[in-house]
């Protein structure tokens, strides 16, 4: 399956976060829907032991991103937080 290169996998979170998104907004942020089923995907592959070497580049690359996504989170409720 081809896949979006990283630049265009960012676009959309580069384009939310120049929107100056409130904290609450930064919280209910979430991965667009293909890009979730497709790290549920790899990650399988994963477990099964079958990812060739761009899966496993891809997958990196997700997961990257997810973290980001995350700590992006946990800042915004600090800040909620009032920390």
């Amino acid at each position: 399956m081809a896949f979006p290169p990283a630049s265009t996998r960012y676009d959309e979170i580069y384009d939310f976060l120049l929107s100056s998104p409130s904290p609450e907004e930064v919280v209910a942020l979430h991965a667009p829907e293909n890009l979730q089923q497709r790290l549920d995907e790899l990650l399988e592959l994963n477990r099964q032991r079958q990812l060739s070497v761009s899966e496993q580049e891809e997958l990196d690359d997700l997961l990257r991103l997810n973290r980001f996504i995350g700590r992006l989170k946990v800042r915004a409720r600090q800040k909620l937080a009032g920390k």
